[in-house]
């Protein structure tokens, strides 16, 4: 990990947060306490940062400076939010295209799956805060710089942003094994949401409900799955062509 990759002590971090900077992610020594870290923890939960509680000997491999049990990771973007970008894009006049990751993370996959996002023009790729990938250096690295020109969300819950992505009239279409239909029967031409799942364990029950369809790839081999940024590229590439035709 780079030195720009990270900050570290109390006080810098809470500094950091204070400024507007983007962090990524904070960890935090499992036992760490105090009044200076109660004020950390005060200024985390004010502005929504994510947290890991963390054994010291992971904070000591990121640096062995002393960091007070303190290592804020910065992201090499600014993570936008859902209600930001929907209303912009419905103002200026687009048909949106979003693709939701529900549990992804490999950053290789996600780098890959950013990557054909932005080839095949998707507005916003969204992401959980927890259990998933994020955006650092390397998943930059593996998007060939997608990233940094591709808008993330990063919410809350997969869920939450299913539901206000369907109170503002979007189809969501999930990709699954389960699936009824097949990939290229739903309909892309309208405001899409796009829920690609997790490597091991597809896309969630929960989030499975919430789907308007469930689209299936066929497969015709011996394996059974693709890999997920294979099926995230060929669906993406469907709404293209339906888009295009």
């Amino acid at each position: 990990m780079n030195k720009s990759d990270f900050i570290f002590g109390i006080r810098t971090v809470i500094e950091a947060i204070e400024a507007g900077k983007s962090i990524d992610k904070v960890l935090i020594k499992k036992d760490l306490n105090g009044e200076l870290a109660r004020e950390l923890f005060a200024k985390i939960k004010e502005y929504g940062i994510v947290t890991q509680r963390v054994p010291v000997e992971k904070l000591n491999r990121i640096t062995m400076k002393n960091h007070q049990g303190v290592v804020g990771l910065l992201s090499p973007i600014t993570y936008i939010k859902l209600e930001q970008i929907v209303p912009t894009l419905y103002e200026n006049g687009v048909v949106p295209f979003i693709v939701l990751l529900d549990g992804i993370t490999d950053t290789r996959n996600f780098g890959a799956i950013a990557r054909t996002a932005e080839c095949a023009g998707i507005d916003t790729i969204v992401i959980p805060e927890r259990n998933s990938v994020s955006v650092n250096a390397d998943a930059v690295k593996t998007s060939a710089g997608a990233l940094l020109h591709i808008p993330i969300c990063r919410e809350t819950k997969i869920v939450d942003a299913i539901r206000y992505l369907k109170d503002c009239g979007f189809n969501i279409i999930g990709a699954t094994e389960k699936g009824t239909e097949t990939y290229t029967d739903p309909d892309y031409t309208v405001p899409t949401a796009l829920v690609m799942g997790a490597e091991d364990k597809g896309i969630s029950d929960e989030v499975l409900r919430l789907c308007d369809n469930l689209a299936a790839i066929p497969l015709v081999g011996n394996i059974g799955s693709l890999n997920v940024s294979v099926a995230a590229g060929i669906m993406m590439y469907e709404g293209v062509r339906q888009r295009l035709k």
